[in-house]
């Protein structure tokens, strides 16, 4: 019987080794992405309601939050955008009385049909 068992292979013909994880640009990535997610969510005028009855609107370190996103209508971030109403309403929530009506249902139904009108004849 012959021994078909493959023959080793030498150190120098295996893969490279992955390079060392910096740490600084992994939390640096890590939070883009963080940020991102969030950034997107703001599109949902339903995810702005539950925002608004969980009182995160009311939060002075939550709006100003908020004003610090504003960075993603930079061109270089906004391109990693997929859905552009965020920005939209990222602006509004600067605004103190958007913020307050965002508790009132029928504004974010309202908001909704309007999104949807837009999306619909884009």
């Amino acid at each position: 019987m012959t021994d078909t068992a493959a023959p080793p292979i030498p150190p120098e013909a295996a893969a490279p080794p992955d390079p060392p994880v910096d740490p600084v640009r992994e939390e640096n990535r890590a939070r883009f992405e963080i940020e991102l997610e969030f950034v997107q969510a703001l599109a949902s005028p339903f995810y702005l309601e539950t925002l608004a009855q969980r009182g995160y609107f009311l939060q002075e370190e939550f709006v100003n939050y908020l004003k610090y996103l504003l960075y993603w209508k930079k061109r270089e971030y906004a391109t990693f955008l997929s859905y552009p109403q965020a920005l939209h309403h990222l602006e509004l929530l600067q605004e103190d009385a958007f913020r307050k009506a965002l508790s009132n249902h029928n504004v974010i139904v309202a908001l909704d049909n309007q999104q949807y009108q837009h999306w619909r004849t884009w």
